[in-house]
């Protein structure tokens, strides 16, 4: 039996334990007190706590209320951390240099010698995203040359910048499936707010890109859905990039391996003996690109690959794209790959392709085997799903 004091004498006690919050901001779900009877005199109040099933010798109002409330929607007091970690630095490092062309079209040559004489060997399309890997820079007295990875050489006067793939975001790796979604900020400066709403009271609180919340609720609100992230702290759902925990596999995959893909959040998971094991912020395929949603299987790794194509007919999306790492192919022409030339992690940016950051696919990359599952679903449905076959980075 919990222990249970006179009604007078424990409110004077919680007053001075818990400050009161008020119940009606946590959440929808968290309104309705667990009591089912009024307070009378002589009644005994339980002690402060979580009770998520009507207790029969005492009475759980007032801060009891409150945090049985709380505890509906997976809020603790204190707070519990989730249980994720970054994952190694090191996995950001890389073994390719790049190079951004201009759009423009532009010669190789077989040689140095012929880059210095203007031999040309072969043109590169113009296009909106050219980036080469090379391994030699030679800046003489004839100019600034880059040999590339199909062993060719380029000059530099054809090229913009060379490039440094991002480390500022990485994913994380996941001790045991948490109870409650979380995920990442898109947006920097992003003000969370008392109620869901966009007349709300700030809270004070600002959050910037990649900041990790919790995400306990989601409620609607001047018609659009709102996240909870804490006690009486809201943030709109479009700023957040979720992870939803799946707590069984999807129909179809029988070993407990496999990658989910939320086409709607923008997030992909690794479930490994049925637990999730990793978690990260993608770039999935903008209209009419999409990647398609279906269960399918990785039959291709590569650590590097060469990715070129176009879709219009004028040629005026041409891709050339050097030494794509950490490449997993699982739906005809669409992978999950690493990505150098953006870092647009929460938003749509692809040809189909599912982006990742540098080290989040290599982390992927080395986890997964070929024929491990990826499961790729919409929770909003939107995602049409007669997709052809064709995709992009």
């Amino acid at each position: 039996m919990k222990r249970i004091l006179p009604v007078i004498t424990i409110l004077v006690i919680l007053a001075t334990v818990l400050p009161p919050v008020d119940v009606t901001t946590v959440s929808a779900q968290a309104q309705a007190a667990p009591a089912s009877k009024p307070v009378l005199d002589g009644d005994v109040v339980c002690l402060p706590g979580a009770y998520l099933q009507q207790p029969a010798d005492c009475t759980p109002v007032g801060p009891s209320a409150t945090l049985t409330g709380m505890a509906k929607v997976g809020i603790t007091v204190p707070p519990q951390p989730l249980p994720v970690k970054r994952t190694p630095l090191d996995l950001a490092s890389i073994p390719f240099r790049y190079v951004e062309a201009k759009t423009g079209s532009f010669p190789t040559y077989s040689t140095l010698a012929d880059a210095i004489n203007k031999n040309a060997y072969r043109t590169i399309p113009a296009g909106h995203m050219i980036y080469l890997s090379y391994s030699q820079r030679v800046d003489n007295g004839n100019g600034l040359f880059y040999q590339i990875q199909t062993g060719e050489w380029v000059s530099g006067n054809d090229m913009q910048q060379r490039i440094t793939p991002s480390t500022y975001y990485q994913g994380v790796t996941v001790s045991r499936t948490p109870r409650t979604d979380f995920g990442w900020v898109l947006d920097n400066k992003t003000a969370s707010v008392t109620t869901p709403g966009y007349n709300s009271p700030k809270t004070g609180k600002v959050y910037g890109r990649f900041d990790m919340v919790t995400a306990y609720a989601v409620q609607s609100a001047d018609g659009v859905p709102w996240v909870q992230i804490g006690p009486n702290e809201w943030i709109e759902d479009r700023l957040v990039g979720r992870v939803m925990p799946m707590y069984a596999p999807p129909d179809g995959v029988k070993n407990g391996r496999w990658i989910e893909v939320n086409l709607a959040e923008q997030t992909l998971s690794v479930y490994d003996n049925s637990q999730m094991v990793f978690a990260t912020l993608m770039s999935s395929g903008l209209p009419p690109f999409y990647t398609r949603p279906g269960l399918f299987q990785i039959y291709k790794k590569l650590d590097a690959e060469q990715m070129t194509g176009t879709f219009e007919a004028d040629h005026s999306d041409y891709y050339y794209l050097e030494n794509v790492p950490w490449t997993m192919y699982f739906d005809a022409a669409r992978a999950i790959h690493g990505t150098y030339w953006h870092t647009l992690f929460g938003y749509l940016q692809s040809h189909g392709c599912v982006n990742l950051a540098i080290a989040d696919a290599k982390w992927v990359f080395n986890w997964a085997k070929n024929g491990d599952y990826v499961y790729v679903w919409d929770p909003t449905g939107k995602t049409p799903t007669n997709i052809p076959a064709g995709s992009g980075p």
